[in-house]
């Protein structure tokens, strides 16, 4: 019995790619019925969003269903991202808790934003001891889904894993549509607790140079490093660099800042990689996009297409190794810096994926902001790549 299906449909007509998709699909699965179904569709399928929820609810009769706009989509072994295309990906997952939600935005007390909707169990305001095996599984509208929604500069958030994505391919509030079952949304987030995934996270990037404590410094602003201005040790380490290194950090240095400090030495995966908004030549201070603070590691990250390449399956690779079962399924959230605008060769996070573990059912998108744990923690991502694995 196979218990996950994928497949791609490149027809201009929504209710057709819909349709072709869900023979596919219902096909592969001989007949058992989807525990959970999730579809990314370009903007001119998704227009018709509730018609292609329609066409997967009665020829699937799925238990879930989640979907998002997206402006180019991923399937097994293959990227489209020019013109129409539907990616469906359906599991029967007989042995997972799923418990699916929508969230909208609605005032916090201090007059800010909070996303109202989570199920008690996957509440970010829940007491830590509710965090059990599950997950959560994240799609989102960029312009109304605020990342601090997932995560807070005191270390709260959710108290589990969240793997996803940011709905991509809409240019201005209202163009992206959500799919909840056989409810289309346009703003908000939908999304599934569930058990039994293991996320991968791939941020692209490789350190150069030294680790730094920083010693001065507060919320987004590093005003010293190794007891040095900050902007002074950052152009120190740029000019000790090889020739190779020296290049790729003048295309564009980035920081990796260490968020579980109790360990022995710091590898690759466990800096989270944050981009350098801008120094102050008067202070010598930095300005990085995370909230920092005295006593973190940091060390300079530089990003290209065969470090992305590298990191992405060394990742897979480990978690591969964490799975009680070989891989049987994966949902991909690519960020769309990537595809073809980051590697020389097209389908390259697909092929990699197909490489690693096998030709397993896929389905993804190339997204505008990617959701994903680092050390213990759900953060927003850029040019990166997170994925929802599952075991056969």
């Amino acid at each position: 019995m196979n218990h996950f299906a994928s497949a791609i449909s490149t027809l201009p007509n929504a209710r057709a790619a819909a349709t072709e998709a869900v023979d596919s699909v219902r096909a592969t699965l001989t007949g058992t019925r989807p525990d959970l179904v999730v579809v990314f569709a370009t903007p001119d399928l998704m227009a018709d969003a509730g018609g292609i929820a329609s066409i997967i609810g009665a020829g699937l009769a799925p238990r879930h269903v989640l979907g998002c706009t997206a402006e180019a989509i991923i399937g097994s072994g293959r990227e489209v991202e020019d013109g129409p295309a539907l990616s469906l990906w359906a599991a029967a997952l007989p042995d997972a808790h799923i418990e699916s939600f929508a969230l909208e935005a609605g005032e916090a007390p201090d007059g800010g934003v909070v996303m109202l909707g989570w199920p008690p169990a996957f509440d970010p305001a829940a007491p830590p001891d509710l965090a059990t095996d599950g997950a959560v599984i994240l799609l989102a509208d960029p312009f109304t889904f605020p990342p601090e929604a997932l995560t807070a500069p005191d270390g709260g958030g959710l108290p589990r894993d969240v793997v996803g994505g940011m709905a991509s391919g809409g240019h201005a509030p209202g163009q992206h549509h959500l799919i909840l079952d056989q409810r289309v949304m346009s703003s908000g987030a939908v999304g599934v607790g569930i058990t039994g995934i293991t996320p991968v996270v791939s941020q692209g990037c490789r350190p150069v140079g030294p680790e730094m404590t920083i010693t001065d410094g507060g919320q987004g602003v590093i005003r010293e490093l190794a007891g040095r201005p900050a902007l002074v040790r950052v152009r120190e380490v740029m000019d000790g660099l090889s020739g190779d290194d020296r290049r790729l950090v003048e295309q564009g240095v980035l920081a990796g800042v260490v968020i579980d400090e109790n360990r022995p030495e710091y590898e690759q995966g466990d800096f989270l990689i944050r981009g350098i908004i801008g120094g102050d030549p008067g202070t010598g201070a930095i300005v990085v996009g995370e909230h920092v603070r005295v006593g973190q590691v940091m060390r300079l990250q530089v990003r290209d297409h065969e470090s992305a390449d590298a990191d992405l399956r060394a990742a897979l690779q480990a978690a591969a190794g964490e799975l009680s079962h070989p891989a049987g399924g994966a949902l991909v959230f690519s960020c769309n810096g990537r595809g073809t605008h980051m590697f020389p060769e097209p389908h390259h996070d697909a092929l990699a994926v197909r490489d690693i573990l096998g030709d397993i059912p896929v389905a993804g998108l190339f997204c505008n902001g990617e959701i994903g744990p680092v050390c213990g923690r759900t953060h927003m991502h850029g040019f990166t790549a997170t994925m929802a694995l599952f075991a056969q």
